[in-house]
């Protein structure tokens, strides 16, 4: 005990090795549903399920222990909901791009976002990006997830004439989800651990009970990771046309990153008198390493995780609480059965319930100024209707310089927004 405090820390934290265990498993119930979420929205690529299901319990366990062992934050990691839709939905599904070569994308993403971490080039990224833009790029991932979600409930299907319309909600699949949905955020309000991932599987007990799927069983072998083993395609992935998909990989996870760490540090009373996060070269280089080596292993980017705060709430100050979320994704590694036992229905309350989280951001908008409450609005829409997050990300960039220039505040156009939207134009005319 003595070394894990002195390691740790944890009397200079006020906390205990009691404190960041009960931390550490409080944060990784809120997450666990990572493990069966995030396998079944690749395999949508042609993915092997088992091997992305190792994949994502090693890299969550490498990112989350990297951030305990190096910068000694009690925050986890994991491949990131939104980016694993946008890899499976608009590269490869709606580019047509292999995921072999969407993986490569996620490397180099991950080696460049290692670069600019190393090197401060972050800061000046983050700060030059306009707080709107910041809060609604957040809320239209929500967007982009919550149109996934209803698709896979069947709560909402293709129409000729209006595009979409309302699903078969008697089909007892799709009352199930919104059952699922009512269990989450129910929990969640009354503060129960884990709601996320009890949702889910309440939703696939009841599945299995009404014979609608058939159950796989808990445990077994860990299976092999040799089907998305280094086979990501890197000389694609430097195709000309891919580099808005590297760019959007980089640029959301690098928001996702920095914004969750200030935010869940900021929670927990671990920024410094100055409103600065000490360490936060080591935390981002845990991020960067796990997005390159998840992308060896075969899985999208991975990133730091919001439901970190429900550790800090109940206590958690140091890497330790972190270091147990590590060793709980490794203990998972045995349950891939009950991966493949999930069926889409059953995740798709729990993408929903993380929809309504990141629309959140949306309140803090600047609704009383246009310029920049459309742009923010044109971002966050853009994503779902466009059924691209790079869509989106593009037109918030471009209708936010072009707006403050055709009203005269030129004064508040920072260099790096008016390079990033020339560079979506361009992008746009010749790459589209």
């Amino acid at each position: 005990m003595s070394l894990l405090d002195s390691f740790f820390k944890l009397e200079e934290h006020g906390t205990s090795v009691r404190t960041e265990v009960i931390a550490g498993f409080t944060t990784f119930l809120t997450m666990a549903y990572i493990i069966l979420v995030n396998p079944l929205i690749l395999s949508g690529t042609g993915m092997n399920l088992d091997a992305v299901f190792v994949a994502t319990c090693l890299a969550a366990a490498l990112g989350t222990g990297i951030m305990a062992l190096v910068a000694n934050y009690p925050i986890a990691l994991a491949p990131g909901m939104g980016l694993n839709a946008y890899f499976t939905f608009t590269v490869v599904g709606g580019m047509g791009v292999p995921w072999q070569t969407a993986l490569g994308a996620v490397f180099i993403s991950g080696i460049v976002f290692l670069a600019v971490s190393l090197f401060k080039v972050r800061e000046a990224i983050v700060n030059a990006i306009p707080r709107s833009l910041k809060f609604a790029i957040s809320a239209g991932v929500g967007m982009f997830l919550a149109i996934i979600a209803l698709k896979n409930a069947g709560v909402i299907k293709a129409h000729p004439a209006t595009y979409l319309t309302l699903g078969d909600i008697h089909s007892p699949t799709t009352l199930l989800a919104i059952l699922g949905f009512f269990i989450i955020v129910a929990l969640e309000y009354r503060k129960v651990p884990g709601s996320i991932i009890l949702g889910i599987l309440a939703v696939t007990a009841l599945s299995i009970m009404f014979g609608l799927s058939k159950f796989g069983g808990v445990v077994a072998a860990v299976p092999s990771m040799a089907p998305t083993f280094m086979q990501m395609d890197l000389q694609g992935a430097m195709n000309a046309g891919l580099l808005g998909v590297i760019f959007v990989f980089f640029f959301v996870d690098l928001f996702d990153t920095t914004g969750t760490l200030i935010g869940v540090s900021h929670r927990a009373g671990l920024l410094d008198k100055d409103g600065k996060l000490p360490r936060l070269k080591r935390a981002l280089m845990a991020d960067s390493i796990a997005i390159t080596v998840g992308a060896v292993m075969g899985t999208s980017s991975t990133t730091a995780y919001i439901e970190s705060a429900a550790g800090t709430a109940v206590g958690g100050r140091t890497g330790l609480t972190s270091l147990v979320v590590a060793i709980l994704f490794l203990a998972c590694l045995w349950l891939s059965p009950l991966a493949k036992t999930v069926p889409p229905y059953a995740t798709a309350p729990a993408l929903c319930y993380v929809a309504v989280l990141m629309c959140r951001g949306l309140a803090e908008i600047e609704w009383d100024d246009l310029t920049e409450s459309a742009p923010a609005v044109m971002t966050a829409l853009a994503m779902p209707f466009t059924f691209s997050i790079a869509d989106g990300i593009a037109f918030g960039f471009i209708s936010y310089a072009a707006l403050k220039l055709l009203s005269g505040r030129f004064a508040e156009l920072k260099p790096a927004v008016l390079v990033i939207a020339g560079l979506w134009v361009f992008k746009l005319a010749f790459f589209a």
